[in-house]
């Protein structure tokens, strides 16, 4: 496999900022905002926690499914970018839904099928990574693949949060489809795949998904122990973008939230995007795992210091602490998940990355009721969302203890042979 340009790295990982800018706006940003158009004040981290827990356990079914599937999926235009049109495509039909809801029910129906749709084309878009990059460039590939993520997040707080108005949402939902339908279109016209057309395979698809998705267990078991680490980690770093919106609202009480809440998420993310490219090329030398230990101790103690932090100033300077952490775990956790996918079944070893990423997403978002449990103990101290930071704290420190038993491999990849066309 020939070592790929910059360039190619950077269209292979637009689709990631059309992503990012539309799950950032709708779970940190617009959800929040319309719910509290809809239930009462005390049971709105409740609604929120379970509304997105909901949509995150479809999404960590649907993703590695679709990836799996894309895997073996035969076509002139290869294996992945079919699925990442359809998906993207099919995305509007349920951002119109969102946008035109007017009420929890309709507004859950949208959510929920946007995680069908979307995860559709999210589970074979990560496989073009692992079928595209050589491992020599993995962690650089990760760093921009974190980079166009975080920068999908970051441009998302600043225009969103300055767009959006829970009264008149449609302005912002257009300009979700926008940045999605941009960045999936540089990629499924910019990335070139091979036909797969010749692949053709006259196995049943649900036989074929039961026999592609089984995992020797014993083989691989340091990627399931590499998808717990991922799951910790990120159990605890989510809840803290979840309910940062109501955490501004209740402790800073400033006077705009959701334009505050995107100043702080810019601030975590620029940290993020900056540590990320540089952990990457780091971990291309020294390793995966350093930067692991590194990520986790950085987050530990950002998330200590939010217990501390009560005023809009030191929220953004602790905001980019934990951003800096979260950027270089980021890079490094994809590119050991990457080593460690065996050859031809990126699709499937990628998505499943997906049990742990929207399993952590979903499992954060359970931490609303007891935040809003323990702040109605005490009224007016908003003590619940101590427990989110401290949550943190320690899912990030016991990840490391999984972590000593994955391996770290950087092994040589050869060009697939359906890829044979793009790596001339």
């Amino acid at each position: 496999m020939r070592k790929s340009s910059l360039f190619e790295l950077i269209k292979l990982n637009t689709y990631w900022f059309g992503l990012a800018f539309m799950w950032n706006s709708l779970h940190t940003l617009i959800l929040p905002a319309l719910i509290l158009q809809y239930v009462a004040d005390e049971r709105k981290n409740t609604t929120l926690g379970l509304l997105t827990f909901t949509g995150l356990i479809i999404a960590a079914i649907v993703q590695p499914l679709a990836g799996a599937a894309s895997d073996r999926w035969s076509s002139r235009f290869g294996r992945r970018r079919p699925a990442i049109a359809f998906g993207t495509l099919s995305d509007m039909l349920f951002l119109a839904i969102m946008a035109f809801a007017g009420g929890i029910p309709l507004l859950a129906v949208g959510y929920a099928g946007l995680q069908i749709t979307s995860n559709i084309a999210h589970g074979p878009a990560q496989g073009l990574m692992h079928d595209k990059v050589p491992s020599e460039r993995m962690g650089l590939a990760s760093g921009i693949k974190n980079i166009f993520d975080m920068g999908g997040v970051a441009v998302s707080s600043l225009v969103v949060g300055f767009i959006f108005t829970a009264e008149k949402p449609l302005p912002a939902f257009l300009g979700i489809a926008l940045a999605l339908t941009l960045g999936a279109a540089i990629t499924i016209f910019g990335v070139r795949e091979g036909s797969t057309a010749a692949e053709k395979n006259d196995e049943p698809l649900l036989t074929g998904l039961r026999s592609s998705l089984r995992i020797d267990r014993k083989q691989h078991s340091g990627y399931w122990r590499l998808l717990l680490v991922r799951f910790l980690f990120l159990s605890g770093v989510y809840g803290i973008q979840v309910f940062a919106q109501y955490f501004i609202r209740d402790v800073l009480q400033v006077e705009d939230p959701v334009e505050f809440t995107g100043y702080v998420l810019f601030a975590i993310v620029l940290a993020l995007m900056v540590f990320s490219i540089v952990a990457g090329q780091i971990a291309d030398r020294i390793g995966r795992k350093p930067m692991h230990v590194l990520a986790a101790v950085t987050v530990c103690v950002g998330s200590i210091l939010l217990t501390l932090a009560r005023q809009p100033s030191s929220v953004l300077i602790v905001g980019g602490i934990v951003g800096a952490g979260i950027g270089v775990f980021l890079s490094a956790n994809w590119a050991l998940a990457n080593d460690l996918a065996p050859l031809g079944e990126g699709g499937k070893f990628l998505g499943l990355t997906n049990l742990a990423t929207a399993g952590a997403g979903a499992m954060s978002r359970l931490l609303g009721p007891p935040i809003d449990a323990v702040n109605n103990w005490r009224p007016g101290e908003y003590l619940g969302y101590n427990v989110l930071f401290i949550s943190a704290a320690v899912l990030s420190i016991v990840s490391l203890l999984i972590l000593r038993k994955v391996p770290e491999q950087i092994k040589p990849r050869r060009t697939r042979v359906g890829d044979k066309r793009s790596n001339r």
